[in-house]
């Protein structure tokens, strides 16, 4: 489909602006809620004597309804603009060549320009073995029947359809779309009808216990927790919203907002949930992934550090994944864990005495 209308033009061009700011501003520090994961107060349980060798250590994980060659996948973060082809290319074929998971950038374009799908169809022909995820906010899923989600799933074969939330940064957006009532029966209603699994995940700001609750029992097949402690959205809005004074400060305001991403993991383990709890938001190596699957998470996700490999090119991108798994092989021979789920069955976690 052709776009020709004016606003429509307009509108696109504000999009592409927005995508190409967010990944800016998604490299800078101060952007990042650096040393609030709670990462840092946990510590793996040191084994002096670990009965095996390095070699009988596998990083293989059952997650997502199959055993994966490692429990990674990389978190959402672009699509929709000019210079994102490229970059989506690049993860699609490390993550098909490594056997981690690829979660793609917001695919909201989609819902109203067709012409949007051809990015997934050349980075699925550039990648054809790679596991992609779909991605679609919440604010746009109430509104959108399934047919539609089920095309989007479809324009990338998707393995999995995840639907983000993300409240505090669309109240900080300069567009933002904060309209979330009716968000929960939409949820269900995309599990009952898709033909695929689907992953619901916060973008920063973590979960409670009693929103977990509400997501267990009503089909999601994941839930990524995506705490408070990676790239913070509430910060990258504020910085868009210079010219609105009130968004502005109540970015200032609000710089900190969220559940910890080491508190949403215990708080996930601890409703007992009927869904595979996935980890991500302030992972920076392979140490820190380890800490998260002993505490409970069955696969974890990595933004900022994989987008940075990625933009440096593919050897990059490729040497940054396999240094993340030999830290998490290491990890697991250093407490003498031959498979990543004896982390968690045997407890070989604690909080760091301060």
């Amino acid at each position: 489909m052709e776009t020709t209308d004016p606003q429509r033009i307009e509108d696109l061009a504000q999009f592409e602006q927005r995508k190409r700011d967010h990944i800016a501003l998604s490299l800078s520090p101060e952007n990042e809620a650096k040393g609030w994961s709670g990462l840092s107060h946990i510590e793996l349980i040191h084994e002096a004597l670990p009965d095996l060798n390095f070699s009988e250590v596998t990083i293989s994980q059952v997650w997502l309804g199959e055993t994966r060659p490692t429990p990674f996948f990389v978190s959402s973060m672009t699509a929709g603009h000019y210079d994102s082809l490229n970059l989506n290319q690049i993860l699609a074929h490390a993550c098909a060549d490594r056997g981690w998971v690829m979660g793609v950038g917001s695919q909201r374009r989609e819902l109203g320009d067709s012409e949007a799908a051809k990015e997934w169809r050349s980075v699925r022909k550039a990648a054809p073995k790679a596991r992609l995820l779909g991605n679609l906010g919440l604010a746009q899923l109430i509104h959108t029947p399934t047919s539609q989600v089920a095309k989007l799933s479809e324009s990338l074969d998707a393995s999995a359809m995840i639907i983000h939330l993300n409240p505090l940064q669309e109240c900080l957006q300069p567009e933002g779309t904060p309209e979330f009532r009716g968000g929960l029966t939409a949820i269900e209603r995309l599990c009952n009808e898709l033909e695929i699994p689907v992953v619901v995940k916060e973008t920063g700001c973590g979960f409670s216990k009693s929103t977990l609750r509400r997501l267990s029992g009503i089909g999601v097949a994941a839930v990524d927790i995506s705490g408070l402690g990676g790239t913070h959205w509430g910060r990258i809005e504020g910085q868009r919203s210079s010219t609105d004074s009130i968004q502005f400060e109540a970015a200032k305001t609000f710089s900190n907002w969220g559940v910890t991403t080491t508190q949403s993991v215990l708080n996930a383990v601890s409703v007992d949930p009927d869904f595979e709890i996935w980890a991500s938001g302030g992972v920076r190596s392979g140490l820190d992934a380890a800490k998260l699957l002993a505490m409970g998470a069955c696969a974890v996700g990595f933004a900022k550090p994989i987008l940075e490999a990625a933009l440096k090119g593919e050897d990059s991108l490729q040497n940054a994944m396999a240094t993340i798994e030999y830290e998490l092989k290491t990890a697991l021979f250093c407490t003498g864990s031959n498979a990543v789920h004896n982390l968690h069955a045997r407890k070989l976690w604690q909080q760091r005495q301060m």
